[in-house]
């Protein structure tokens, strides 16, 4: 799979020598992390053909079987600090968007913060984590991507059926998993060389990307429950919620539902 991957990226790509395949790890981002600690230089690519332990955010499991989708970690090094990446995570969704466009023919819609999402259902989901050094900069990022390429309906476990879906559920036609993987290697690479410089226009896509603006939102952080109306995404990416009239809040954590997704009624 690793030639085929290379194979299907442009000649001399950059990244093209430290791109790693493997048949099954833990989580592609726990690995990716161990190596940044250890030295692992920029640009530094894992891709898994199944998950043990996928993550996603806040803890939670994210189902990684082999043979039908792609589980993929950019390690980093950007030279900045935290508050120069705030954008890092809408940053990574639109140039997985960028990927899936190019491979299976259509631009998936983002649901804040970091799920890719077509007909209600949930398609990929993106996780990213910094490494600090001793003075707070920022060591290293990790950017993992899981993404569901050429699943069925019967391949999901019954409780996630009504939420998730597949490329190929989508389209109605395979999509080469190589295929996918370069376009999303190399939609990363070309993110990478814009994240500092190009905000305002990795900002404006991700606007124009994401369903959550202007639905009706439940904001679950612990016990407490709130609910308000999307109205837009700051410049660092937190989600505008207007929870009374007049009143908007900047929302940066916590778990947000959609009306209309993931069966939220």
């Amino acid at each position: 799979m690793k030639d085929l991957i290379i194979s299907a990226l442009p000649g001399n790509f950059p990244w093209q020598n430290q791109i790693h395949w493997f048949d099954c790890l833990d989580s592609t981002n726990t690995r990716a992390k161990q190596l940044a600690v250890s030295g692992a230089p920029h640009g530094t690519v894992l891709i898994a053909d199944s998950q043990t332990g996928g993550r996603g955010r806040q803890g939670r499991r994210f189902l990684s079987p082999g043979g039908v989708g792609i589980y993929m970690s950019v390690l980093l090094r950007p030279q900045c600090t935290t508050d120069q990446l705030m954008h890092l995570t809408c940053a990574a969704a639109v140039a997985i968007c960028d990927a899936v466009e190019k491979t299976a023919g259509f631009r998936p819609g983002i649901k804040w913060t970091n799920d890719l999402v077509s007909n209600g259902k949930k398609l990929a989901g993106i996780l990213t984590e910094l490494g600090l050094d001793p003075t707070g900069k920022v060591s290293y990022a990790v950017v993992g991507v899981g993404i569901n390429c050429c699943q069925q309906p019967k391949d999901f476990p019954p409780e996630i059926q009504n939420m998730a879906a597949s490329l190929s559920m989508i389209t109605g036609n395979p999509v080469p998993r190589e295929q996918l993987a370069a376009a999303m290697v190399e939609a990363l690479y070309n993110m990478d060389r814009q994240l500092l410089t190009g905000k305002a226009q990795m900002m404006g896509q991700y606007r124009k990307d994401c369903i959550t603006v202007g639905k009706e939102i439940s904001l679950v952080r612990g016990d407490e429950i709130r609910h308000g109306k999307a109205v837009g995404i700051d410049d660092a990416g937190a989600l505008l919620v207007e929870f009374t009239p007049g009143h908007v809040e900047p929302v940066n954590s916590g778990e947000v539902s959609v009306r209309g997704l993931y069966g939220y009624v």
